[in-house]
């Protein structure tokens, strides 16, 4: 009987099984390893096996997911840690710190936004000097005059009509 629970232990899932363990689709799974999240292997009839320690990481990719970590960023976190073996909580804790600093930028530059929103709201100010929000520092008036907005979040640039 151990030498069957050690061969369960061993077997890789099938993407049914991860997508019912995970309370995921399938075809997120297929997302996520078309992005480099998760991987499998291949089975000789060409059918994704993914190791008992994708479950794991999964796990990890949706706790990040919940808190607004773009999965450019979870890939790029991910990508450092071997994919032969469960995370462990030395990498977990890694993780954590990082993804932690980044929310707490995050939290301060929103709450920032959200307390200079209450003096803005319908001022029409989209070119003054003084709106901190749409023009902070006055960036627009080297433009010229007339209507322009800016988004530094994306470093776009839009003529308003």
């Amino acid at each position: 009987m151990k030498k069957d629970k050690a061969n369960e232990f061993k077997r890789e899932l099938t993407v049914g099984e991860v997508a019912e363990r995970s309370g995921l689709a399938v075809s997120t799974l297929h997302f996520y390893e078309s992005k480099g999240l998760i991987r499998s292997n291949r089975s000789r009839g060409n059918q994704r096996r993914y190791p008992r320690s994708v479950l794991r990481r999964v796990a990890v990719i949706k706790i990040a997911q919940r808190t607004g970590i773009p999965l450019s960023e979870i890939q790029a976190a991910l990508s450092v840690l071997p994919d032969d073996r469960p995370l462990t909580v030395e990498d977990w804790e890694r993780l954590s710190m990082t993804w932690q600093r980044q929310l707490d930028e995050r939290i301060a530059k929103l709450t920032a936004l959200r307390d200079q929103l209450t003096g803005c709201i319908g001022c029409g100010c989209l070119s003054m000097r003084d709106c901190p929000l749409r023009n902070p520092w006055d960036v627009l008036a080297a433009e010229g005059t007339g209507p322009r907005l800016i988004d530094p979040a994306d470093g776009s640039e839009h003529e308003a009509s």
